[in-house]
């Protein structure tokens, strides 16, 4: 099957051509053409969805290496080289299964320049499908530094009233730390002569140029993932974001830190990890704590929910940097589990956004009145964001958690206080927008739950109590993998 990968990571490119062909000899205003776009852009999301469906029924999960391999020769002595292991087939999984539902989410919500719109979300989504799948150092740099493009604009074109400046805050934090990143990379591809990630995961970097190499990647990934204190562009962009743009940013976006953190920083720079392990937990742990009070205090729906985001973030850099398996099979689920719900968290606020315009926690109330399903599922999504065990949030936190503990007891003891901080601003905010006597006259005429959204929730509410009694289908995907990354980051520490 050589060659799937690629055609997984460039099928949603096959829907831009068809949306430009369109285009190009119709009328994008026209009511025919624009709907004709979306069904496009949903087909390619779905097709892309099948492969990687197909990826991972195919996957060997005994084998710890990278598995679809393709090389071939790029230019000036670099290669096009694609593979997945245990660890990256399921970021891949989790982009395609997100896309297909952010499209029928901006089905009725978007409104102008429609076609620009489903072409920006189809090649994000080869660029991030690209990040995972990557596997020579240069067209990771590629994929990672593009996907900033197609972001910036459904911010900046489709997004709130103070869009322009998210989009610019954005852009220019991540593009800040890639550019230290950069550095390391052309370093380190002169110091070891290829731009192999797997030959340079196996070359000993000296321990002095480890720490400088670690500081730049950790420039970037701590702001992508994003790390206190360098959270605050987040907040604005989901603020700002169109709701499918949200979705995107917490689900898929934020995982890519952490990809970086699990396939650069523990395996290639283990000294290094090691040193700077109290310093990541010290910034892990002031995030759980500091951005559940913070989200506690706001106003508006959307930046509470993407406050939350950067505490469960630091429960991930808790778990990957723990360096044991417990911690880094924690990190990973917590990941990818985060990406369901947090998606899904922000697809119940656009629900009530698409019908009232606003996101003010004050205006709500007593929506259960009018609103039965929808109460019931946006209490599922708060109850796997706080960690309710039964849902997938709980074998996260629990495992990360666990995981830290074997490392630093006073981490985890800080950590587990931000789970008790989560549920109260999650359940403040269920109960101030859900419960009590409905006393705006404006929501009289509120509708529930439509069947396009009750399609689009449903395949989310399944993964979401899947994955919370059956974890297993994710550890035994991962597990090899995992093993093998622990044990050569031990190695290398240990010699």
């Amino acid at each position: 099957m050589t060659g799937i990968l690629s055609l997984t990571t460039f099928a949603p490119i096959l829907g831009v051509a068809g949306i430009l062909i369109l285009r190009l000899f119709g009328k994008p205003d026209d009511a025919k053409t624009v709907e004709a776009a979306k069904w496009i852009a949903f087909a390619t999301t779905i097709a892309t969805l099948a492969l990687s469906v197909l990826l991972v029924a195919q996957f060997d999960a005994s084998n710890p290496g990278f598995q679809f391999v393709e090389d071939a020769p790029w230019f000036a002595g670099l290669h096009y080289r694609m593979g997945v292991d245990g660890i990256s087939i399921l970021f891949v999984l989790l982009t395609a299964f997100l896309m297909p539902l952010c499209i029928a989410a901006s089905w009725k919500s978007i409104e102008t320049r429609v076609l620009e719109y489903m072409i920006a979300f189809l090649v994000l989504e080869t660029l991030v499908i690209g990040v995972f799948c990557a596997l020579d150092i240069v067209l990771f740099y590629a994929f990672f530094e593009f996907g900033l493009v197609p972001m910036f604009l459904i911010i900046g074109i489709w997004g709130g009233k103070r869009r322009v400046y998210a989009a610019f805050k954005f852009f220019l934090y991540t593009l800040l730390g890639s550019v230290l990143m950069l550095a390391a990379i052309l370093a380190m591809i002169g110091v070891a002569h290829t731009s192999s990630i797997p030959d340079l995961m196996h070359y000993k970097f000296a321990p002095w140029l480890q720490t400088w190499l670690w500081l730049a990647f950790f420039a970037s990934f701590a702001v992508k993932m994003p790390m206190w204190p360098v959270h605050t562009w987040l907040p604005d962009a989901h603020v700002e974001a169109p709701t499918a743009g949200s979705v995107i940013l917490a689900g898929i976006l934020l995982k890519m830190g952490g990809y970086g953190f699990l396939r650069f920083s523990l395996p290639m720079f283990p000294n290094a990890s090691e040193m700077f392990t109290p310093l990541v937990f010290a910034l892990s742990v002031i995030a759980v704590v500091y951005t559940s009070l913070v989200a506690f205090r706001q106003t508006d729906i959307k930046k509470l929910i993407a406050y939350s985001s950067v505490a469960h973030m630091g429960f991930v850099t808790m778990g990957i940097f723990s360096g044991n398996d417990v911690g880094v099979q924690g990190a990973i689920f917590q990941m990818l589990s985060h990406g369901v719900i947090s998606g899904a968290l922000f697809l119940c606020v656009g629900v009530v956004y698409d019908r009232m315009h606003t996101r003010e926690i004050a205006f709500y109330g007593g929506l259960v009145n009018r609103m039965p399903w929808y109460a019931a599922t946006f209490l599922l999504f708060t109850m796997g964001n706080v960690g309710l065990p039964g849902t997938s949030g709980f074998v996260g936190e629990i495992l990360t958690m666990t995981g830290t503990y074997h490392v630093s007891t006073w981490t985890a003891f800080v950590a587990a206080s931000g789970v008790i901080f989560s549920a109260v601003y999650a359940l403040t905010l269920y109960k101030r927008v859900v419960f009590g006597e409905m006393t705006n006259p404006a929501l009289a005429g509120i509708t529930d739950l439509e069947m396009r959204e009750v399609i689009i929730f449903v395949p989310l509410v399944l993964s979401t109590l899947y994955l919370g009694v059956q974890p297993g289908a994710i550890f035994n995907l991962t597990q090899t993998s995992v093993d093998n990354l622990v044990a050569v980051y031990r190695a290398a520490i240990g010699a």
